[in-house]
């Protein structure tokens, strides 16, 4: 039998677990991609865009 205070460590874990699945790492795979797009526009306004030369 698992004690009430094992039960509520299970669940806060299950939480944290959840919001880290589901909110943090979405979020900071958005912020990443987005990031590195914001990089290669800002260096494309003072190098040019890509010729294929």
């Amino acid at each position: 039998m698992e004690s009430p205070h094992e039960q509520s460590a299970k669940s806060r874990e299950r939480v944290a677990f959840l919001l880290l699945t589901a909110v943090v790492f979405p979020l900071l795979t958005v912020m990443i991609v987005a990031g590195y797009g914001f990089l290669v526009w800002i260096w494309q306004m003072f190098a040019g865009p890509p010729t294929g030369h």
